[in-house]
């Protein structure tokens, strides 16, 4: 049994690049920003690879595979607020927005349909 099948997941490969981009643009978010905004939307979108790992190893419960999907899902759509915020203060520009926002809702669709289907991911191989 492999300890890293689920770095081989859709959802962990588009999830962890996107956070490793979201943590580079927030490298030019202003000082003052540091501990709130720029340390959010850098939690909120790694939150989302450590939670699929964290499911991978409660994939033998069921339940507890589950709970950590949600939680995955839930951490992505905190990002999107984050990057919300981020456009509102013009710390991104519209395309920067438009482009992480949709490789976000890309993540979401991914974990929603590992959610419908956790026996995809829950078997051993």
């Amino acid at each position: 049994m492999s300890n890293s099948r689920f770095r081989t997941w859709m959802a962990y490969r588009k999830g962890f690049t996107l956070a490793k981009d979201i943590y580079q643009l927030s490298e030019s978010f202003p000082k003052e920003e540091r501990y709130s905004l720029t340390d959010q939307i850098r939690r909120s979108s790694r939150s989302v690879c450590a939670n699929l790992g964290e499911a991978y190893g409660k994939r033998a419960y069921p339940k507890h595979f589950y709970t950590k999907l949600t939680d995955c899902i839930a951490e992505n759509f905190e990002t999107q607020v984050w990057l919300d915020f981020a456009l509102s203060y013009k710390y991104v520009s519209k395309s920067e927005y438009f482009d992480l926002r949709t490789r976000s809702e890309e993540v979401g669709r991914l974990l929603s349909y590992m959610s419908a289907n956790p026996e995809k991911y829950t078997t051993n191989p």
